[in-house]
This record gives C-alpha cells, sequence and structure tokens, in this order.
C-alpha cells in the first residue's frame, strides 16, 4: 500500500455528550465548582448513541471526549499552582453543540479543513461543488462535515479510537473515505492526535481540530494577553473572503511575525488590510519544520502560566483569535458567556483553498494510498 507524505511546502528564501469540571487559575481541583453526570450527556443522535469518554493520566489531568462530532468538551490541566483549569471551550448540552451557527467548538473537522473557494475544486477532470456554508464558500466540510456525524467509538485506557466512514457523495465529495482518529493522553500532559484514511476513489481530505483554548480558564475574559511564537517566516494572504490568494508572503516587518514571542493582542490592531479582512488573526502560516518532533508553537498565559507546544506533521498552521465570538448568549459551561478574543486555535492543516492552487501541498487522496498525519498539544507549567 502506498503512504501518502504529509510534506512541508517550500517558499522562496526563506463543534452531543460531554461531562467536565469547570475550573479556572483560581479553581483548585479539590474545589470544583461543577460537576455533569455523564447521563446528563448521552442522547440519540441519527439512531446512534452519543457518550462522554474521558481520558485520565497518572497525575489526574484530563480530557473529555465525545463522540458526536469527535469533540474535545474539557482539557484539565496543572496551572503554576498546581491547580488543575480546563483549558478548552464548550457547552453544556448536546442541543447546543447542535444549534445553527455554533462554532465548531472542539470538533474533528473534515473532509476538508478550512476554506474552498466558492465550494468548488475539480479533480481528474471533473468540477466538484460542495455545500455552501461561509458566504460564497465552503468551511470545514460544509454544513454536513465531520462535526456534525456521530463517531464510533473505543476507549482503551488513556486512548480513544473513533472511526467513521463517509459514504461517496458525502456533503459533494467523491469516494468513501473511511476515517480512523486516535486521540491519546499522556502521562507527561500531551493530547495526542493520529488521523488515517483511505477512499476507494480520488478524493481530496485535510483533517483538522478545532479547539477553542483559552489558557487562563475557559471563560477567561481574552487571550490578548497570552505569549504566541509560531516557527514560520510566512504565511498565505487571503482575500476579503478570506480564501487564499496563492501567494506566500514573509512575515517579516509585519504584525503576522511571530517567530520571537509576542502577546497575540500587540500588533492586532495594526493597520493591515489583512487583519482588516479577518477582523484580526484569522490566517495560516506556513510552518518551517514539520516533523512531529519540533514545537512549530508555542503559546503562554501570565495568567495561570500554562504553556501549550503543538507538533504536528501538517504544512500549516491557522491561527484564529476568536474574532467572531461575541459573548451575547450565556450557553458556555456553566452558564458562561464567551466574548470577543476570548479564545483562540491552531488548527494543524494543509493550506486552505489547497485544491485550487497549484503551488500549494496536495490534499489528493487516491485509492491504495493511506493518509496519515498527527498533531500534539503539549501542557506544561
Amino acid at each position: 500500500m502506498k503512504i501518502l507524505s504529509i510534506k512541508s511546502i517550500l517558499f522562496p528564501t526563506i463543534c452531543f455528550a460531554l461531562v467536565f469540571t469547570s475550573c479556572n487559575s483560581n479553581t483548585s481541583s479539590s474545589d470544583k465548582s461543577e460537576t455533569k453526570s455523564d447521563a446528563s450527556y448521552t442522547a440519540t443522535i441519527d439512531g446512534k448513541t452519543v457518550k462522554l469518554y474521558t481520558l485520565t493520566n497518572k497525575s489526574g489531568a484530563s480530557v473529555s471526549i465525545t463522540n458526536y462530532g469527535g469533540r474535545v468538551v474539557s482539557i484539565l490541566v496543572p496551572d503554576k499552582d498546581n491547580r488543575l483549569v480546563d483549558v478548552s471551550l464548550g457547552y453544556d448540552s448536546v442541543k447546543s453543540y447542535r444549534k445553527e451557527g455554533e462554532p465548531f467548538f472542539g470538533a474533528l473537522i473534515g473532509r476538508y479543513g478550512n476554506r474552498i473557494g466558492k465550494g468548488k475544486f475539480t479533480l481528474e477532470g471533473k468540477e466538484y461543488q460542495l455545500q455552501l456554508n461561509n458566504g460564497p464558500n465552503t468551511l470545514h466540510g460544509g454544513t454536513d462535515g465531520f462535526f456534525s456525524k456521530v463517531w464510533d467509538a473505543k476507549q482503551d485506557g488513556q486512548k480513544l479510537e473513533l472511526s467513521y466512514n463517509s459514504r461517496d457523495g458525502e456533503a459533494g465529495y467523491p469516494g468513501t473515505l473511511t476515517v480512523k482518529v486516535v486521540y491519546t493522553l499522556t502521562d507527561d500532559n500531551a493530547l495526542q492526535i493520529e488521523y488515517t484514511a483511505t477512499t476507494d476513489k480520488t478524493t481530496i481530505v485535510n483533517l483538522t481540530n478545532h479547539t477553542y483554548f483559552n489558557l487562563s480558564g475557559e471563560g477567561s475574559a481574552t487571550i490578548l494577553d497570552h505569549e504566541l511564537m509560531i516557527t514560520a517566516d510566512a504565511y498565505t494572504p487571503v482575500d476579503s473572503t478570506l480564501i487564499p490568494t496563492g501567494n506566500l508572503t514573509p512575515v517579516k516587518g509585519t504584525a503576522f511575525d511571530f517567530t520571537v514571542a509576542k502577546t497575540i493582542g500587540k500588533e492586532i490592531e495594526n493597520v493591515d488590510e489583512q487583519l482588516k479582512f479577518g477582523k484580526g488573526y484569522d490566517h495560516n502560516w506556513a510552518l518551517i519544520k514539520n516533523d512531529g518532533k519540533t514545537a512549530v508553537a508555542r503559546v503562554k498565559s501570565p495568567v495561570s502560566g500554562i504553556i501549550m507546544e503543538v507538533y504536528t506533521t501538517e504544512p500549516g498552521l491557522q491561527f484564529y483569535c476568536g474574532n467572531f465570538m461575541t459573548g451575547i448568549d450565556k450557553d458556555g459551561k456553566g452558564g458562561k458567556s464567551y466574548p470577543y478574543r476570548s479564545a483562540f486555535c491552531l488548527e494543524t492543516q494543509h493550506f486552505p483553498d489547497a485544491p485550487n492552487h497549484a503551488n500549494f501541498a496536495s490534499t489528493v487522496l487516491k485509492p491504495g494510498e493511506t493518509y496519515t498525519t498527527s498533531t500534539t498539544y503539549k501542557f506544561l507549567k
């Protein structure tokens, strides 16, 4: 069987079932403000059972995942004072995860993470039209994406295996795609995500995870004070609908330069057409090294002291800083509101709209090939 490798890009010179314990930077692990029973979040959707699966390591850190959309719904890790903090945003009910306009909290994204311009691409001479769910474009697979599917689940201690068969033509994509995603919580507080997929017909695939993070604790007011480093010296500029132009632009001398750590808010209000289009950062960075062993990003909260490092075999990283969050609804965990720029996403990926740009790494998967990729979010203090 041929292995489809995930390769780096070269460029010039250079969101049901859940249960969680709500904590923040001033809540200790012995002062759990809220606990819900698993039964409260068990449901039947499309004739399949939705359940909660909790992975817990030897130090007491834990990750809770539902097989509805493969969503990470809580990540409890120790802060600088060894108090457990939930650093991922989410909801308290299956109903909330299924509402229209829900922002993909914690979801597995497929078949194609990020955007495809006008929802169109051509493969082997045939044009395909996908579902449009983001203005004129397709976002995160369309309205019928993997985030809305009930996955088959099998837990083995600190590992959860999710599988799903996406039928030929689902959401407009060709081929029956057989997908497996394995979540593993290690004893050194790393959440590993391993993806594999095969197809019976030539198709495109670009899987990722859409967890929203606030390392000060979910429900905290801002992430603009977080320090961020991204090991990328170029990014892919976009048009006004957030579709890449096809260019690679050096970050040096721009607000997009995170090669040296700086606060997310430091230059976010700069006068820059790209920041205007994204209402802040909502762009793809072209990573310098994506061997899965070298950190491609590092984020730190000044409040909790929690540090998150990101490792991946993907060539790109989408940094989104919650520019479309409003805080109007108080349906977050424990009735919290999630206001403007109170969370960030670091989505490992192939580039947005890659099927329509020959200079971007290919996302084509053919019969006999196996799509493999991995990403790790590691938490330190």
